[in-house]
């Protein structure tokens, strides 16, 4: 951490000294590695290697060139203003990284003068814990809570990066990591964890890198495990109308990525009503080999007419997978599959074992599930449970007319679906906008299901019943013989809420007269081995349709 305008070198000759009344701390030139401490009891003339004789400001903190194994400790329940930055030449080992963390009881609050309150530029070997990081009005404009951030030319990625047990609200972006511009590498061997990202401006949680070549395709930033992250309460800019911002999670530039066990939820209340393009809970774009798992998105907003979803894989994105995750309640789509680029990059995506459920509550133009493209190819939908109540919902009789399960609209090719439970309360079930005949997209062992009327769309065409639909579009009918079903899923859902967590048991088939409809065998169709549900339960050779088996009721939800 260079203090401005004094050398490394003169930061060594002048370590103890007084120079013209001002200390300039350094970190002892052998020996190490050290553990340095700051509290606001402490004293900037004192050597600050431990906790009787700490330093008392970030500034003088600042000043050290942090070496690989040293430690900087806050004291917890203190409130530091200031920042903290580490550039190259500082930290750079995995197996020894620099730590920055709080001491004794709490966390240490960082809260910098309208800047960001940490930021590590050109090195990593760092690891950030058990720190508060609250940012002020200007922040909120231009800062960062923590910025990993690669300027290097050349393709090497800095490794090893650990971020555990923060917060941050009150900055542009809460945590953000990538390759700015001109660099093309940004970080590898990143785990972020138990981490809160909230009331921030235009995102929670942000990855990114240089603009995305689909001749040359390129990856910023690389093996990513992103766990027990909370992303909520970010806002969006209103002042932003050319492009998305209020985003929970955001991954751009990435290969090799694992999004569990995490939570995004009312963000993108304040994005621009003009803009283009909108805020998503979670969502992917210019990257590949990506798994969003076992999270849950809700309620997660738009303010204008794009977006607002629970979950997306959007532009160039490939060999990626969204499974055993819950939506709900969001303004757009429960889950988008999207490509708005002619790269033919979009391809080899999965979608399945999911549940959407009241999504679309703001724009019906979308649904459940949406899926539509240019030049996106091989997507595979199965084994999804949706639920669309939407009877009086108040957009949906602005719009005249009400968002369906499952929208496909043009530009795709290669897309198969599977095993699902498309299920409303008189609304459309499907909305295609044109009538795909199965060599492009089929459909086949799904469930359709509706409390009201039956209706579902198919290009030009509106259909009342499943044969009649079955009839003319080919859809549905496997080596010569019907598929799918329109047999009651016994869903609670359909009548009772579904909240986050536990909820989700609402969206199990629970049939006590019948037996709940029965989809294809996963060797009929192109089908990952040793399936399990969306609670862990593994799928028999006549699986029941939908995200879970009945099953699951009395073995997974603790009932």
């Amino acid at each position: 951490m260079a203090a401005a305008g004094v050398s490394a070198a003169a930061l060594v000759l002048v370590a103890g000294c007084d120079v013209a009344g001002v200390y300039r701390p350094a970190r002892p030139v052998n020996g190490g590695p050290y553990t340095f401490y700051v509290s606001p009891d402490g004293d900037d003339k004192n050597d600050g290697m431990s906790a009787a004789r700490p330093w008392r400001t970030l500034d003088h903190a600042n000043g050290v060139r942090f070496q690989p194994g040293d430690r900087l400790r806050l004291q917890g329940g203190a409130r530091f203003r200031g920042s903290l930055t580490l550039e190259k030449g500082e930290a750079g080992s995995a197996a020894r990284p620099v730590v920055i963390e709080s001491y004794g009881t709490g966390r240490a609050t960082i809260a910098p003068r309208g800047t960001s309150a940490i930021t590590v530029r050109n090195t990593a070997g760092v690891e950030i814990r058990n720190l508060a990081l609250v940012g002020d009005r200007k922040a909120l404009r231009e800062g960062v809570g923590i910025a990993f951030r690669n300027t290097l030319p050349g393709a090497r990625r800095l490794g090893h990066v650990r971020i555990t047990h923060v917060e941050a609200q009150g900055f542009q972006n809460g945590i953000s990591v990538g390759a700015d511009p001109g660099a093309a590498a940004g970080f590898s061997d990143v785990r972020i964890t138990d981490v809160s990202v909230h009331h921030n401006l235009e995102a929670g949680l942000a990855f990114y890198g240089p603009a995305f070549d689909a001749d040359r395709p390129a990856y910023a930033n690389e093996r990513l495990r992103i766990e027990r992250v909370k992303a909520y309460a970010n806002t969006g800019d209103p002042k932003s109308d050319g492009r998305n911002t209020g985003s929970g999670i955001a991954l751009g530039s990435v290969r090799d990525a694992q999004v569990v066990r995490s939570v995004a939820h009312d963000n993108g209340a304040r994005s621009a009503r003009d803009a283009e393009e909108g805020p998503e809970g979670v969502w992917v774009y210019d990257s590949t080999r990506v798994l969003l798992e076992h999270n849950t998105s809700y309620r997660n907003r738009t303010g204008s007419h794009v977006d607002g979803g629970g979950f997306g894989l959007d532009n160039n994105v490939s060999d990626s997978v969204m499974q055993y995750n819950l939506a709900h309640g969001n303004d757009g789509p429960g889950f988008l599959v999207y490509s708005g680029k002619p790269t033919g990059a979009h391809r080899n995506n999965v979608v399945r074992f999911n549940m959407s459920w009241d999504d679309a509550r703001k724009l019906p133009e979308y649904g459940g599930i949406v899926a539509y493209g240019t030049r996106m190819s091989e997507l595979d939908i199965y084994h999804n449970t949706v639920v669309m109540r939407t009877e009086g919902l108040a957009s949906a009789e602005a719009a005249g007319y009400r968002p369906p399960a499952l929208r496909l609209r043009d530009g795709m090719r290669g897309v198969r679906v599977h095993n699902n439970i498309f299920a409303t309360d008189g609304g459309p079930l499907v909305e295609a906008q044109s009538a795909y005949a199965p060599s492009r997209l089929v459909l086949q062992g799904n469930d359709y299901y509706s409390s009201g009327s039956w209706d579902l769309g198919w290009g030009t065409q509106r259909y009342a019943a499943l044969d009649d639909w079955r009839t003319t579009s080919r859809q549905e009918v496997l080596g010569g013989q019907p598929t799918g079903s329109d047999e009651d899923p016994c869903l609670r859902g359909l009548a009772a809420d579904v909240a986050e967590g536990s909820g989700a048991v609402n969206l199990v088939p629970r049939c006590e007269q019948t037996a709940a409809p029965v989809g294809l065998e996963a060797r009929q169709f192109k089908a990952a081995p040793r399936l399990v549900d969306y609670f862990g339960n593994r799928l028999g050779q006549s699986p029941t349709v939908g995200a879970a088996q009945p099953t699951t009721v009395s073995e997974s939800a603790g009932e």
